[in-house]
């Protein structure tokens, strides 16, 4: 299952011979800095793929915010109109109501953005109607059996085999969001965890970068496993060279899985693929390669020179040839002045290559990476490809005339406004409001009956395979000290709640619940509230609330974090500072398997707390983290997006 983020890939893949393809379009894709597919240009490209016997995947597989649903929805009426692809990959809850009112006809498969990480989850994504689930990239091999032996029939699996590593987990990740607005859960991450940052004396480096995931040899024991249908390579941003590349090395990686001479010219293919320097990750329990390597190089393309002086001139000499149609990249992305540079004559192997002088200047040992490539063979295969393209007609263009079907409004005059703080630990003083707890066995059995039975309790935003029978265990000694009130912080996680009928569920901030038809689908769920995400903006969190399906709450106040993840280098020291090249300061902290990345400074509204409750909102959530002793406390708080706009 292939990339592409522009026609050249797209048809990069189809001359490779891959069985699918996976787009986006200019709106509600998760990869929004890739060129990305109008309809018009989609549908034949997907009338060409259908003729070469690939399929066309659409990924609609961003957060969608109050507004957008009308438009989310007139978007998939036209694409099945007129594309007719053979599945949307969403993340949001509502996109799989908008397919069905839509008269989609196609399957529905839940990005990894969905987060779902537990085999008790599968049957809950069954019961909504997907048909395939992509599990997450920090799953190791003996996870994946676990969830494939879990698997409901009629739902299959897809898993990444290759390309770029998130530091955070999936749907988990709110640092570019929390720093401006520019949400990773809506496609316009600004990838904060590339950046450099510091700790204590040390000097800055990448401490959150990942290398890239390779499974590469490593997928034999996959093929064993038949509810894994489909290998999925990761890379929208990259071109047609990387996109041809891949997939005829995992092609030959598939179809030869014991010939040593088909795995050495596979493994040949992707060094000459242009990716990051990769490795296999957490994959192997038994031999674990940590991704993130702080003094490596961590780049995408590969290193080919550096950046040298002559006078005023800047040039570099390479260490292979270019030719004309490559792509270099001058700088890390995050580096003032970086640029691309398309070459125009053929470079030889030391020669020099001028850059030119438009631009933030560039210091001397600047690096410099070739990220694209455009040999004549793969050029002749795309150009063949053109030619048949424009034998399919064009579309005709027509509006859609989609209605959304909107939900019935809850009743929420009758619900009253409270104040919920959540614990990490067991208060000392009295509780102003209802208390709440993260639901672990080293605060349940520290309480007396009386106040467990009282209490609200939030299951973890991640829960991992091995974990499954951790928290069954756990909800089945909270219900007999009494616990009726549960918070579940990922969708799937009503799964453990199917055979309860006396509880109470609550749809908690980490199932990122941003509009009325997700708000419902948790009502089917036996959701009896929710609150939603806290990334959404003043205008958003008032949008939401006009007629919503279930009463609202939000967390207005305590230490939400950048991210979770499930890995973190050796070289970051927890409970103490990070500092970014802005001196923006945070920390991590390990609960469980997970570690949460935070923020040197708490998110607070309380000074929004009135209009919040004119809005409608019932239930106001105070986070209490205890405070690192290493790390300063600020003088700063943070409103998130709620003043300005979520992109």
């Amino acid at each position: 299952m292939a990339p592409a983020g522009d026609s050249a890939s797209y048809l990069a893949a189809v001359a490779a011979g891959a069985d699918a393809v996976y787009v986006g379009l200019k709106h509600f894709s998760a990869r929004m800095q890739a060129t990305n597919f109008s309809i018009s240009e989609l549908a034949r490209l997907a009338s060409l793929g259908r003729d070469h016997g690939t399929r066309t995947y659409v990924t609609m597989n961003t957060l969608v915010k109050p507004g957008d649903v009308e438009a989310a929805g007139r978007l998939v009426d036209r694409l099945q109109r007129s594309v007719r692809p053979f599945a949307l990959i969403v993340q949001d809850l509502a996109m799989i109501e908008l397919a069905r009112q839509a008269g989609y006809e196609g399957e529905i498969h839940l990005s990894t953005l969905a987060n779902l990480s537990h085999p008790a989850g599968l049957e809950i994504a069954a019961r909504l109607g997907v048909n395939r689930v992509v599990v997450p990239r920090e799953l190791n091999l003996d996870e994946v059996k676990l969830m494939t032996e879990a698997c409901p029939k009629g739902l299959d699996l897809e898993i990444f085999v290759h390309g770029a590593l998130c530091h955070c987990v999936s749907g988990r990740c709110y640092w570019s969001s929390y720093m401006g607005g520019k949400s990773g859960l809506r496609g316009r991450c600004v990838q904060p965890c590339r950046r450099l940052y510091r700790q204590g004396n040390q000097p800055p480096r990448r401490l959150f970068s990942c290398t890239d995931l390779s499974l590469d040899v490593l997928t034999k024991p996959l093929l064993s496993m038949p509810r894994i249908t489909a290998w999925k390579i990761e890379g929208r941003k990259k071109g047609p060279h990387y996109v041809y590349y891949t997939v005829r090395a995992y092609q030959m990686l598939r179809d030869n899985p014991n010939d040593a001479q088909a795995k050495k010219a596979a493994t040949d293919l992707l060094d000459q693929a242009l990716g990051r320097p990769s490795g296999h990750a957490v994959f192997l329990p038994q031999r674990v390669f940590q991704p993130v390597q702080p003094d490596a190089e961590t780049s995408s393309g590969r290193f080919i020179g550096e950046i040298k002086r002559a006078g005023a001139k800047l040039y570099f000499e390479p260490r292979e040839p270019l030719e004309p149609g490559d792509l270099v990249r001058v700088g890390y992305e995050d580096q003032p002045g970086h640029r691309t540079v398309p070459i125009r004559r053929r470079v030889p192997k030391r020669g020099r290559l001028d850059i030119p002088g438009k631009g933030p200047a560039l210091p001397t040992g600047t690096k410099v990476f070739l990220v694209d490539r455009r040999e004549p063979e793969l050029t002749r295969m795309i150009r063949d490809l053109e030619g048949e393209l424009e034998l399919f007609p064009l579309p005709e263009a027509g509006e859609s005339t989609f209605a959304v079907r909107w939900p019935q409004a809850a009743p929420t005059r009758q619900v009253r406004t409270e104040n919920v703080t959540l614990f990490r630990t067991p208060p000392t003083g009295r509780i102003g409001g209802k208390g709440a707890f993260w639901l672990e066995r080293a605060v349940l059995g520290k309480l007396p009956s009386a106040m467990v039975s009282r209490a609200q309790w939030w299951l973890p935003p991640v829960i991992w395979p091995d974990e499954d029978k951790k928290y069954r265990a756990l909800l089945k000694e909270a219900a007999k000290k009494g616990a009726r009130e549960f918070v579940i912080n990922s969708p799937w996680q009503a799964a453990y709640f199917t055979d309860r009928k006396d509880a109470v569920l609550v749809a908690g901030p980490f199932c990122n619940l941003s509009n009325r038809l997700g708000l419902d689908v948790m009502k089917t769920l036996g959701c009896s509230s929710a609150i939603v995400s806290p990334e959404l903006s003043e205008e958003d969190a008032r949008e939401l609330a006009q007629n919503p399906p279930l009463p609202l709450g939000l967390v207005i106040k305590g230490l939400w974090p950048f991210g979770i993840a499930r890995f973190l280098s050796e070289a970051v020291r927890q409970e103490e500072p990070v500092k970014s090249p802005m001196n923006e300061v945070a920390f991590v902290r390990r609960w469980g398997q997970n570690n949460w990345i935070y923020p040197g400074w708490e998110l607070d509204l309380n000074d929004e707390f009135k209009e919040i409750v004119r809005m409608g909102y019932k239930t106001m959530v105070t986070i209490l983290e205890p405070w690192p002793k290493a790390v300063p406390r600020p003088k700063r708080t943070s409103t998130f997006n709620w003043k300005i706009k979520l992109l």
